[in-house]
């Protein structure tokens, strides 16, 4: 009888545990007990309508096309600023800007220096060694991940000083602004990447590699066989060359999946791919256009947000919100790991939790920092974005003649409408929210 009743409770234990196995593979919680290798895409002045499967009439983006299909895809993503720096700060730590402190792409320059001088001076080195720092005390994705075995990867943009500075165990990048050796992957050569995947299967250990060219941002110098498919269908030559730097990046992009597949690791990898900030090509020169790069609208902050695992995540496409912040706790929970207390964004495969969240913040700061220490100081927007309305916030400090905006974008995509004035309701309820999210008057003396 004894051993009768112990057989029911071993049976009832197991049905419980295959029951909220269950549910918790259909709430997109539970993952593989194999650690999965990671590889993260990260475009660079990428504009958010500049791919085929996104619209475009002329941009072809095969594998990148490929990619969206493949993967939960997030139609309307967005990075919380339009700066490369904190951008990608944000990327690998999870982390706003004003919590990592890494608000700008620069440190300030001193009174009575020209901006010249500054860059060659001590100075600026001073100012990057505390940017680097604040990255050094907050846990960044490379740090998780050395904890549980993984080998990483730096490759691309990175500007937190030696690749070390960000927990990674290979690197590229030696200490220079924003890559030096780095900016030679995808435009030069593919061959440390495909190195490094060799040395993590010889170790037979899980890895992560971030993947972040200097494509397509400037110089935009694509090959003359792809400038020459955009030269007649494009406004001027530098929004031909453009164009042709995205296909190239999209051709890189085919090499690294096609790279998996051929290693037979596309099943044990998880891919992500974003782009740090937005890009509008100015049809008169090589720079961006009012309304994309370091700014507060769309043109600035949207990106696709894609994260592929074959048999693990149901390929789809998404209009919910999603933002780069989620990107670290939905990582970590693929390791079977919670964010830490400080992260406030969601596991993207858990759809309730996404839905449920409905609200979106992001904020803007100086090219030139005004103060490392304080990122209110540095502050140019708050905005925020609640089902299809967004709301910008300027900051008095740094944009004294700029008012409050509010868009309704399923109806002015292109921000062009601002219904402050009319929708004064909506815009002290969404204010409340953003206040109540990151006030920085109450860092303010």
């Amino acid at each position: 009888m004894e051993s009768c009743n112990r057989r029911k409770s071993s049976y009832v234990k197991l049905f419980v545990f295959l029951v909220s196995v269950f549910l918790a593979i259909s709430c997109g919680r539970v993952w593989a007990a194999r650690n999965p290798n990671i590889l993260m895409i990260v475009s660079d002045d990428h504009g958010w309508t500049d791919y085929s499967f996104m619209h475009h009439p002329f941009v072809q983006t095969p594998n990148i096309d490929r990619l969206a299909r493949e993967s939960l895809t997030f139609t309307r993503g967005y990075v919380p600023s339009s700066l490369c720096c904190p951008s990608l700060a944000t990327i690998i730590s999870g982390l706003y800007p004003h919590q990592h402190k890494v608000t700008s792409n620069d440190p300030p320059v001193p009174s009575g220096m020209n901006p010249r001088e500054f860059y060659q001076s001590p100075a600026f080195e001073q100012g990057r060694d505390v940017m680097n720092r604040h990255l050094e005390t907050v846990l960044t994705l490379p740090r998780a991940l050395n904890e549980r075995g993984y080998l990483s990867l730096q490759t691309g943009k990175w500007w937190q000083g030696h690749y070390s500075h960000g927990g990674f165990t290979h690197g590229m990048t030696q200490g220079d602004r924003h890559g030096d050796l780095g900016l030679d992957i995808g435009r030069k050569t593919m061959q440390p990447i495909y190195d490094f995947i060799a040395t993590a299967q010889a170790e037979d250990k899980p890895f992560f590699i971030w993947y972040a060219p200097l494509m397509p941002h400037d110089p935009h110098t694509p090959p003359e066989r792809l400038l020459k498919k955009y030269e007649e269908k494009a406004s001027s030559p530098h929004v031909a060359r453009y164009w042709a730097m995205v296909e190239w990046l999209d051709e890189t992009v085919g090499e690294l999946l096609g790279h998996l597949d051929k290693r037979g690791l596309a099943e044990d990898t998880i891919v992500v791919y974003l782009a740090d900030n937005g890009w509008i090509q100015d049809p008169l020169s090589p720079r961006y256009a009012p309304k994309s790069k370091q700014s507060q609208y769309d043109g600035g902050v949207r990106t696709p947000i894609m994260v592929r695992w074959p048999g693990r995540i149901r390929p789809r496409l998404s209009e919910d919100l999603a933002i780069s912040v989620d990107l670290m706790p939905t990582l970590l929970a693929a390791l079977g790991q919670r964010p830490t207390s400080e992260m406030q964004g969601v596991n993207l495969i858990d759809e309730q939790a996404v839905r449920n969240r409905g609200v979106i913040f992001g904020e803007c700061f100086t090219h030139n920092a005004v103060d490392l220490n304080k990122p209110a100081a540095n502050l140019r927007w708050r905005w925020m974005i609640q089902d299809h309305w967004k709301l910008i916030v300027p900051d008095g400090g740094n944009e004294p003649n700029a008012q409050l905006e509010l868009y309704d974008l399923a109806n002015d995509p292109q921000e062009t409408h601002n219904l402050a004035g009319q929708k004064s309701e909506r815009l002290a309820k969404l204010r409340a929210l953003l206040d109540d999210w990151w006030n920085p008057d109450s860092e303010r003396p």
